[in-house]
């Protein structure tokens, strides 16, 4: 290896290690053809598209590349009951794609789901894809140790999330990681300052620790994240016309509950404050929310979306709501697939379960009526209105979110992450526009001009 090509391999910034497209079809829009060949020739990257742009035809297109191009095996990771309906869309563009989750190899391209990944060994894969890689950060950390751990010698690699980091700009982190760029620690010494003047991440003294950009770092920090990744809300952030890609009509409703009953000690009630004041009151107004939320379910005929939290609140929704199923945390892994695809088939009109279960990669545009409690999670709630509420929805969506008087913070809260999120977008389509207009200084081709003061 030339002693320059060996410094390029270690520039965080430009560099490119994948190749040329061997193959792209007609059926990809032409935005999703700009990053699918993007994403190839990078080699290892991101692609942070949001719901219902296409995201799994690109993951399959990229993965058939790789395929032809090294000759070997592609795994694709998604979550739970997504392989399924990501091998539907391989059979709907000819593409070749096989489920295993046994760690058999049946195939050149081979979807698992995430929980199945010790069954397989990455030396037998040439290349890896992460679909909906935002749930990375959601496992312990002993199982997103070992994702990154797998991916860790795999060349070729592409992460596809519509929520890359919903909470906290540190989060991107965990996706450089995986794709082998700057570690989390790296990347958090480099562009944030810790409030607390101590490197240790999560909490401490049990204080969540607060990271925060350094005075200068904002835009460097941006457009690195813009070296390895490529965010979409519409075609047009990529110069493309949005054509078909308008959603319709989102409408939300919140209902607050009057709580009934006082907190313990409490003589009127009053906005829960702490968690542990927002978990008992959560636990507390179980019977009235369920039945309030039940009601609504029950005075259409409609399909319905409802996302509860609590195994409490799971089981008496089921039993508020005479036609739905229930889809829980005990349910084997072969029963919640088989009750979600059950849903996304229409074959079951009303779905009551946890974000957590089935919140990710799953499209349920036939439906247009959501149920939610909230919760702190903007992700959850995020991913949870946009399983129906997605390009490809014919229809406004109405979205109900039954809460109490004491629950009104998590609503607040809830509301300043979704403007954060929406910061976050903006800031990565502004300087990924940007970072297409910088030259790099080997490749100016151009005459320098000496100034005539010398």
């Amino acid at each position: 290896m030339e002693y320059q090509t060996f410094l390029d391999t270690k520039r965080q910034l430009g560099t490119y290690d994948g190749f040329e497209p061997l193959w792209m079809p007609d059926y990809l829009f032409d935005f999703q053809k700009d990053l699918v060949s993007w994403a190839i020739r990078k080699g290892r990257s991101a692609i942070f598209a949001d719901c219902g742009l296409g995201k799994t035809p690109m993951q399959l297109v990229w993965a058939e590349n790789i395929a032809r191009k090294t000759g070997g095996r592609v795994l694709i990771l998604t979550p739970l009951a997504v392989s399924s309906q990501t091998i539907r869309e391989a059979a709907k563009f000819h593409i070749e794609a096989h489920i295993s989750r046994d760690g058999s190899l049946p195939g050149n391209i081979i979807v698992t789901n995430y929980q199945k990944l010790h069954k397989f060994n990455s030396s037998d894969f040439a290349g890896v894809v992460c679909d909906e890689s935002s749930i990375l950060k959601s496992f312990k950390g002993a199982t997103k140790h070992d994702i990154t751990v797998f991916m860790r010698k795999i060349k070729y690699r592409l992460l596809c999330s519509a929520t890359a980091a919903p909470n906290d700009y540190t989060e991107l982190g965990t996706s450089s990681e995986a794709l082998g760029y700057m570690g989390h620690m790296d990347m958090l010494n480099k562009f944030f300052k810790n409030d607390q003047n101590n490197s240790a991440v999560g909490r401490m003294y049990g204080a969540v620790m607060k990271w925060r950009f350094k005075g200068h770092s904002e835009t460097p920090f941006w457009r690195w994240v813009c070296s390895w990744a490529r965010a979409c809300r519409r075609p047009s952030d990529l110069g493309y016309d949005d054509g078909s890609f308008d959603l319709p009509p989102l409408t939300e409703h919140e209902h607050i509950l009057k709580d009934s009953t006082p907190r313990s000690g409490m003589l009127f009630s009053l906005p829960a404050k702490s968690l542990n004041e927002q978990r008992e009151e959560r636990r507390n107004t179980i019977q009235e929310r369920c039945e309030y939320l039940a009601n609504i379910a029950n005075n259409t005929d409609q399909p319905v979306l409802v996302w509860c939290h609590l195994n409490k609140e799971g089981d008496l929704l089921e039993k508020l709501i005479p036609d739905s199923v229930q889809v829980s945390g005990s349910d084997k892994d072969e029963d919640k697939e088989s009750k979600l695809i059950s849903f996304a088939d229409n074959e079951s009109r009303v779905l009551v379960t946890k974000p957590r279960i089935g919140a990710w990669g799953l499209n349920f545009q036939h439906c247009a009526d959501i149920l939610m409690f909230p919760s702190h999670s903007y992700e959850q709630y995020y991913q949870g209105i946009r399983r129906c509420w997605r390009f490809g929805q014919k229809r406004p969506v109405t979205v109900d979110i039954v809460a109490t008087e004491g629950e009104v913070g998590v609503l607040h809260n809830l509301q300043s992450k979704a403007m954060r999120a929406d910061q976050m977008f903006t800031n990565l389509v502004t300087e990924m526009n940007n970072a297409n207009m910088i030259i790099r200084e080997d490749d100016f081709t151009g005459k320098e001009e000496v100034p005539s003061w010398l």
